[in-house]
């Protein structure tokens, strides 16, 4: 199973400059490990420039705009944020996709496109033409802080 890393310069803008419910999140493919930053300030560098996504040729999925996650959802009880999103599944159509480890969530909203965090795979993966891959997020959400 994939480990969820949370980007800690994240915390930094979801709590000045980010609307969870209006803004936009997309998923990104990567070999690259994403740089967690500092938990102080958004020192800039968990954003998307900082990664080299995959082409996405051959790739598609069941959201209803390209890499957009859809049914996002912030909610708050007993004390205890959660961060949630519809389940995703990629396929490969008309040929394979290419190689990634990494799968990444970040705000196309926001100024500089903050990443969220990722899941890492812990080794490459790809996905010859017809397979599937199911991103579910589970009963914790995307993440959860109490």
């Amino acid at each position: 199973m994939a480990t969820f890393v949370k980007i800690n310069d994240w915390m930094n803008y979801a709590k000045e400059d980010v609307d969870t419910a209006s803004d936009t999140f997309k998923l990104a493919l990567t070999l690259d490990a994403p740089t967690a930053g500092t938990d102080a300030t958004a020192d800039n560098n968990g954003v998307i420039a900082n990664i080299s996504e995959i082409t996405y040729t051959n790739y598609s999925d069941d959201l209803t705009v390209d890499r957009v996650l859809e049914s996002v959802t912030s909610t708050q009880t007993g004390g205890t944020y959660k961060f949630d999103a519809g389940d995703v599944v990629i396929t490969a159509s008309g040929g394979a996709i290419p190689d990634f480890r990494y799968v990444v969530i970040y705000d196309d909203t926001v100024a500089g496109d903050p990443l969220v965090g990722y899941w890492d795979y812990g080794s490459t993966l790809s996905l010859a033409d017809t397979e599937t891959l199911t991103i579910t997020f589970g009963a914790s959400g995307i993440y959860t802080i109490a």
